[in-house]
């Protein structure tokens, strides 16, 4: 980077995810991009001041995609079918974007399916927008 240039923090607000390659409809929130690598502790004999840590297994947790009802029962569809035995798995990625709407951040996830939907809060006194979110269990991740 040359002198002078500026390496500005990416803002949170602009991203899209996509399923299968297709880009699946403006999303207000994406949670649950993270990874955790579980350690497992080893006693050495004879070797009283500490425990060896050693890397195990890595954990991601289940993925949140929220966003604002629409016609579409795509996201509940989905779900349905997969509470019913009817798991269709799908590969996807959200895409963090710059100010100018490049592709700056691209997390894939595999083998996602739906364990879990949530309908809007209905409010008969507010004017807020009917979100749904869905929860999605994957096999892991990768920054692309």
């Amino acid at each position: 980077m040359a002198a002078g240039d500026r390496n500005d923090p990416l803002a949170g607000y602009r991203f899209l995810v996509e399923l299968d390659g297709l880009v699946v409809g403006g999303f207000a929130e994406a949670s649950g991009l993270s990874a955790e690598t579980e350690t497992e502790e080893f006693r050495e004999g004879g070797l009283n001041d500490y425990r060896h840590k050693l890397p195990g297994a890595q954990r991601f947790p289940n993925l949140v995609l929220k966003r604002g009802l629409t016609y579409s029962d795509a996201l509940w569809t989905w779900y349905r079918d997969a509470s019913s035995g009817d798991v269709k798995r799908k590969n996807g990625s959200v895409i963090l974007q710059d100010g100018s709407g490049n592709e700056a951040w691209r997390w894939n996830f595999v083998q996602a399916y739906p364990v879990k939907w949530n309908g809007p809060d209905l409010k008969a006194d507010a004017s807020a927008v009917a979100f749904e979110s869905v929860e999605l269990a994957h096999n892991g991740f990768a920054k692309d």
